[in-house]
């Protein structure tokens, strides 16, 4: 893997933009305007493996150097293994609660000796005919994230941060924000705190560290916080901001 901006020691925090609409035409139009990456959104999608396997190849015939963060489904190793075995830059685990969790996370992508994931056929090994090579790099083929999403999972951030094979932590702010009793308001006491904890306990640790800030005030806020990388956008809020705008500046014309 080249040179990561999904990394604690990026020179400046890594912009990148989230797909929920799974289709290879918004996967290369959103690359190819010059991201550092594009989380991929495979939890809360309708996208299948195959599907998967096709927004990756898009990402990859774009202009540009744009990594792929591709959000999974469960730590199910199964849905680990299916994934990386498509070769994205970096897996990212949602509702991490436990360093447990996360050692258990580490196994699912790793092979033996290191660890349980079976070896596969897919673009990782370049359909069988590298498996040697895909086996000794476990941990520089792609970058393995977590989710702290959740009370539970901020007391124990710098215990998660601290696993070996972790490389980053991502907060979920509208999870996180439900989780605390506070949905939506990322100005409340309690998830403000949250929020600095979590942080400071994976700085710590030396691993990355990012959140979500689809718009201009929460990015503003967000890049406040001084993590590595942020969501600053998501096709489906391009999309029905700018159909909206469309049909409000044309509705005034007419």
């Amino acid at each position: 893997m080249r040179d990561s901006s999904l990394r604690s020691s990026a020179e400046e925090t890594a912009l990148g933009s989230w797909q929920a609409v799974p289709h290879p035409a918004v996967a290369e139009l959103v690359a190819g305007l010059g991201y550092d990456f594009i989380g991929i959104d495979t939890e809360h999608s309708p996208a299948t493996t195959e599907t998967l396997a096709n927004l990756l190849r898009a990402v990859e015939a774009a202009d540009g150097e744009t990594e792929t963060l591709v959000r999974v489904a469960d730590d199910d190793p199964t849905t680990l293994g299916q994934t990386l075995d498509l070769a994205p830059d970096a897996v990212l685990v949602p509702m991490v609660h436990t360093a447990e969790q996360a050692e258990a996370i580490v196994e699912a992508v790793r092979h033996p000796p290191a660890g349980n994931r079976g070896v596969g056929t897919g673009r990782a090994s370049t359909y069988g005919r590298s498996l040697d090579t895909q086996v000794e790099a476990d941990d520089t083929a792609f970058r393995t994230h977590v989710q702290l999403e959740s009370e539970q999972a901020v007391e124990n951030a710098g215990e998660i941060a601290a696993v070996d094979g972790i490389d980053g932590v991502f907060i979920g702010p509208i999870d996180l924000s439900a989780a605390l009793g506070c949905f939506g308001d990322f100005e409340a006491e309690r998830f403000t705190t949250a929020v600095e904890r979590a942080i400071e306990a994976a700085t710590d640790e030396g691993v990355a560290v990012g959140t979500f800030a689809a718009g201009e005030q929460s990015r503003e806020r967000r890049l406040a916080w001084d993590v590595d990388y942020i969501v600053a956008g998501m096709d489906l809020a391009h999309l029905g901001d700018g159909a909206a705008a469309a049909l409000d500046h044309a509705e005034r014309l007419r």
